[in-house]
């Protein structure tokens, strides 16, 4: 029997983040058994929607102390690991998952693999590199492997089970691992949809020519409706748009139904974080330009006439 761990990512009222979700799917797939690891204030209550993903079992520690604690979670994840001998831990690719599955895997000498787009077998894993345009399998060596996948790899599906049991456990924490701790965060603000859900993202890059030029982008996704404003790593470069709006491989990843490249040449470092949209489109002046061999639909002409006509046109259908 192959044991499963994903490690959670949790808000605390018991409900689950998104890429936990997807752990829990990919863990059914390549496991028997699939259990979840919930740490901090609140972790007990995840029970629900870790069966609802089709978890048996929560390994929960209720201990505030463990909040934005990452040395502290390490310390009783890696503790759980040595009892438990599970044969794959699962994290999110995220801030706080590389932050604790590093740790772990410094305490438990486990091989560790970073960015995987999907897991195959309980030893073995795959990746991307070179911006995107080669796929590797990894082999996963030794005991308990601990993968980091990144979200948006593959779709949550609930396994429609009922809550799981709680195995209640203590953090027995060493003084000193809660000396340093997270004390503050500053999220980005942000309007309109999260391009995590949008069902249409659209996205601006140099070729927008300055800040200002976003502007048409926003009044684009609002006559659409339910879209979301993104934005190429040139463009956040340049200080146009915040960090949150990036898109690529050094940004998040997004899997909408439609995708409209604004100014977008296509550097494979972007194409990455988009590739897996279910249409593209593509206005650009550049008839050569590498998204425009990627689109589904390429719109060449200049975008600051294309985009304003395309909003007015989309506004007057939707209001015939």
């Amino acid at each position: 029997m192959t044991t499963v761990w994903v490690v959670a990512e949790h808000d605390g009222d018991g409900s689950l983040t998104a890429a936990t979700g997807e752990l829990l799917t990919k863990a059914r797939a390549v496991g028997d058994t699939v259990d979840l690891v919930a740490l901090g204030s609140g972790a007990s209550a995840t029970a629900g929607a870790a069966g609802g993903f089709g978890a048996g079992r929560v390994f929960a520690c209720d201990d505030p102390a463990l909040d934005d604690a990452p040395r502290a979670n390490a310390h009783v994840v890696a503790r759980l690991v040595g009892e438990h001998a599970p044969d794959l831990v699962l994290f999110a690719t995220t801030y706080s998952g590389r932050d604790i599955a590093g740790r772990v895997q410094a305490r438990t000498g486990s091989a560790l693999m970073s960015n995987a787009t999907d897991v195959l077998s309980p030893t073995r894993a795959r990746t991307e590199i070179l911006g995107g345009t080669q796929i590797v399998d990894v082999d996963l060596d030794g005991s308990t492997p601990i993968v980091l996948m990144k979200p948006r790899s593959l779709e949550a599906e609930p396994a429609g089970g009922g809550p799981a049991g709680v195995v209640t456990i203590s953090a027995d924490l060493p003084p000193g691992l809660v000396d340093a701790k997270v004390e503050e965060r500053h999220e980005a603000e942000a309007s309109g949809p999260s391009l995590d859900d949008a069902a249409v993202v659209v996205a601006g890059g140099r070729g927008l020519g300055g800040p200002e030029a976003f502007a048409m982008l926003d009044d684009l996704a609002a006559a659409i409706g339910g879209a979301a404003v993104g934005a190429s790593r040139a463009a956040v470069d340049a200080g146009w748009v915040p960090y949150a709006y990036q898109i690529g491989q050094t940004g998040r990843t997004v899997k909408p139904r439609v995708y409209i490249a604004v100014g977008i040449s296509g550097a494979l470092q972007h194409i990455v974080g988009m590739k897996g949209a279910g249409r593209i489109i593509a206005i650009n002046k550049d008839a050569d330009a590498p998204i425009m061999r990627l689109a589904d639909l390429a719109v060449v002409g200049d975008l600051t006439a294309v985009v304003p006509a395309l909003t007015q046109e989309i506004r007057r259908r939707a209001g015939s």
